[in-house]
């Protein structure tokens, strides 16, 4: 079912969003803004967490969130490496703040529950 790259896809949406949780912690989105590393940094890990789980399709992510906007995510990840002129600071903000936590922990929970190799 989860192949072990499946695994490591899922290993590096947590790693990516435990990096965005390190960069925002005691950040307000006032503070953010105003250091662009930290967003830079910040809407890097979303697009490689975006990345990660467009190649694992949506059927495996539906498994591992059903209610996954495969979509939504696909068109997001277009926006951060095609459109990257259309991406502000509130959409990267509430994406990592409100997005990618819930998602960092349904892949957790998965890879606990997946079988020892």
């Amino acid at each position: 079912m989860f192949s072990r790259r499946d695994i490591q896809r899922l290993q590096d949406i947590i790693d990516n969003a435990d990096r965005i949780a390190t960069y925002l912690k005691g950040l307000t989105f006032e503070t953010f803004v105003q250091d662009v590393k930290t967003v830079d940094a910040t809407e890097r890990c979303i697009e490689r967490a975006i990345e990660a789980s467009i190649q694992l399709g949506p059927d495996k992510m539906a498994k591992v969130l059903d209610s996954f906007p495969a979509a939504q995510v696909r068109g997001m990840g277009n926006r951060l490496r095609h459109e990257y002129g259309t991406v502000n600071n509130s959409m990267v903000w509430n994406t990592a703040i409100g997005d990618i936590p819930p998602l960092r922990d349904a892949c957790a929970c998965l890879l606990a529950e997946l079988p020892d190799d």
